[in-house]
């Protein structure tokens, strides 16, 4: 008997590896899990495409993710926290702590045998998961593919060698990949099809001991705690000088209250560290750690982001933001040379053009930042042509599909043709 056979006879489960190495991947991997288990619900019960119904197998998930994968039902071989570095020399000194997760999940896909892998984003530890999985015949599944295009093009013979399929988040990447011999297909981004968040204004604020008569600014520094440590510093700085001014311009109780949300792959602990350190003395009781970056995005007035997924969620939220980012001397030297796009966020690569503005290592400073700021929180039009180039952005990261599928679910129903091929 097959193993196809086998596993249809006795109703065998479907093991699926994910990986996925940050805040951003497990959100993404959650997503997908459920997408997945929601699919084969819909085929066992004939609603579906299909002629007549297909008794699905049942789907078991084990890989690398945090909380969000954790809860969806994925039994986690490696934290993602451990994964979380970001730059060229942060990697480099991280090597050694990297090949040992990545050997600890190698020797679980040996153990469980995974019909299919995916792995999402966090190249620099899942080439090495999409390599062992193809040597071992196992298809590989790239979701949320590495940002070839902006610097290090050379690298898409990766894809064509170690992938089966590339599934894109944006609109610009199928081309980019398919032109290079990639079997890439965009599916939309997975934050698109996101409801706006249902808590209300006042009951956020009474959750979170935020003041709803004053203005909200969203701090995000980013979700790993090197680029947390290299860009927290100037953003505070940055909140120490809004909130300032304000109260000179206000003295009747203005002020801000600044929200800043807590990436599940770091701790309260480390961001409430970092403060009492560098924390300015008017912003006493002013910064309010939060646990969600959307609701609090959504309920701002404007935010101070880092490069990276965050930049996305504010677009998707329609909240003005300044742009920020800072590596290390030596990863920025070595990196610059090689980026091939005319701009770091994201928001203005898929507008091809300066949506909002980037304040990028010398450039980073806290006038900086407070002078754009200044030019997007009040009423007027840098404001509204902000928010009208942010509403263009997210339009764009949805796909047109006329069956109403979340981007999720159109990633799944590639990855379960893959599995139906196998089982």
């Amino acid at each position: 008997m097959s193993h196809r056979e086998n596993a249809r006879v006795y109703n065998c489960p479907v093991q699926i590896l994910v990986s996925a190495g940050e805040a951003s991947g497990d959100m993404y991997g959650a997503q997908l899990m459920e997408a997945l288990r929601r699919g084969a619900e819909l085929r066992s019960a004939g609603r579906t495409n299909a002629s007549a119904p297909t008794q699905a197998l049942p789907l078991k998930f084990f890989g690398a993710g945090g909380e969000r994968m954790l809860a969806a039902g994925c039994e986690i071989v490696v934290d993602a926290k451990d994964l979380a570095v970001v730059g060229i020399t942060e990697i480099v000194s991280h090597l050694p702590k990297i090949l040992g997760l990545y050997r600890k999940l190698i020797r679980a896909a040996d153990e469980k045998q995974p019909t299919v892998a995916v792995v999402i984003d966090s190249p620099a530890f899942n080439w090495r998961v999409a390599r062992q999985m193809r040597k071992r015949g196992i298809p590989v599944v790239y979701y949320v593919c590495p940002q070839f295009w902006a610097w290090r093009q050379g690298r898409v013979k990766l894809l064509r060698k170690y992938v089966d399929k590339a599934l894109v988040i944006f609109p610009f990447e199928e081309n980019f990949y398919r032109d290079r011999g990639v079997d890439a297909t965009f599916v939309g981004h997975p934050l698109s099809d996101l409801p706006p968040p249902a808590i209300t204004r006042d009951a956020y604020a009474a959750e979170n001991g935020l003041d709803a008569a004053k203005l909200w600014i969203t701090l995000m520094p980013g979700s790993r705690r090197k680029e947390v440590r290299m860009n927290l510093p100037t953003i505070l700085d940055a909140a120490d000088r809004l909130e300032k001014d304000r109260l000179e311009k206000d003295r009747l109780g203005g002020g801000y209250e600044f929200l800043l949300p807590v990436a599940r792959t770091l701790d309260a602990s480390f961001f409430q560290g970092l403060m009492e350190r560098r924390q300015a003395a008017s912003l006493r009781g002013k910064i309010h750690l939060v646990s969600e970056a959307l609701p609090a995005l959504f309920h701002s007035r404007a935010g101070i982001v880092a490069s990276g997924t965050a930049t996305v969620e504010a677009a998707l939220m329609g909240t003005p933001f300044v742009m920020v980012y800072r590596v290390s001397p030596l990863t920025y030297a070595l990196g610059k040379p090689r980026v091939k796009v005319p701009y770091f966020a994201m928001v203005n690569l898929i507008a091809e053009k300066e949506v909002v503005p980037e304040l990028v290592q010398q450039k980073f400073t806290a006038e900086n930042v407070v002078a754009e700021m200044n030019k997007i929180i009040p009423d007027g039009e840098p404001r509204t042509r902000m928010m009208e180039g942010l509403a263009a952005v997210n339009k764009k990261l949805k796909k047109p599909d006329q069956d109403g599928r979340c981007p999720a679910d159109r990633a799944a129903k590639v990855i379960q043709q893959l599995i139906d091929s196998r089982t």
